[in-house]
């Protein structure tokens, strides 16, 4: 299992979504991709309003799709090996504990990326740096930020766009974005 099977899961799955109108965002590493920074990845991520997810199971388990753990929006896609994770609307990132930034609707928020629907870049960095903020093992997604800041080009003025709540450590990766390594 590789990027390129994660990558073929990913088409497949948008397919059907996008087929039968069912919103969803892809976040994860195909989103930060598509937002200006390479990262290579094995499974899909997305988030969705649980009615569409419990709509899409079932519609597809049984059929090139299988719960991982039942009853929750860890999914396989069978048909490549891949791992699909559902994050549902409304909770919240990183320990899944109340804060100010939650998974937002996909339906109202999402927009048509190149390949796929997306957040708009400020939602999904917030979701990154809650991610990160308040869970020790999710220290990947500040990286991520850092990276996207670094290769996309990113303005310090972008921290304007996002909540109060994760904008100094955005400006804080920023700041260390923009030391060049040495060597």
């Amino acid at each position: 299992m590789g990027d390129a099977d994660a990558q073929r899961a990913l088409y497949r799955l948008t397919a059907i979504l996008e087929a039968e109108n069912l919103p969803y965002a892809i976040i994860g590493a195909f989103a930060l991709n598509e937002y200006g920074h390479q990262r290579v990845t094995v499974d899909v991520d997305l988030v969705m309003r649980d009615e569409h997810l419990q709509e899409f199971k079932r519609r597809h388990l049984g059929k090139g799709y299988e719960e991982r753990v039942p009853g929750t929006g860890k999914l396989l896609d069978s048909v490549h090996g891949v791992n699909i994770d559902v994050l549902s609307t409304g909770r919240f990132p990183g320990d899944d504990k109340p804060k100010p930034i939650a998974f937002p609707d996909p339906a109202t928020v999402a927009l048509r990326g190149k390949q796929f629907a997306l957040l708009p870049m400020p939602r999904y960095i917030e979701l990154k740096l809650a991610s990160g903020m308040v869970a020790p093992h999710r220290g990947k997604d500040l990286v991520d930020v850092q990276e996207l800041i670094k290769s996309a080009g990113l303005p310090s003025i972008v921290a304007d766009e996002l909540h109060p709540w994760v904008r100094d450590k955005f400006l804080e990766l920023w700041q260390l974005a923009q030391v060049t390594d040495p060597f």
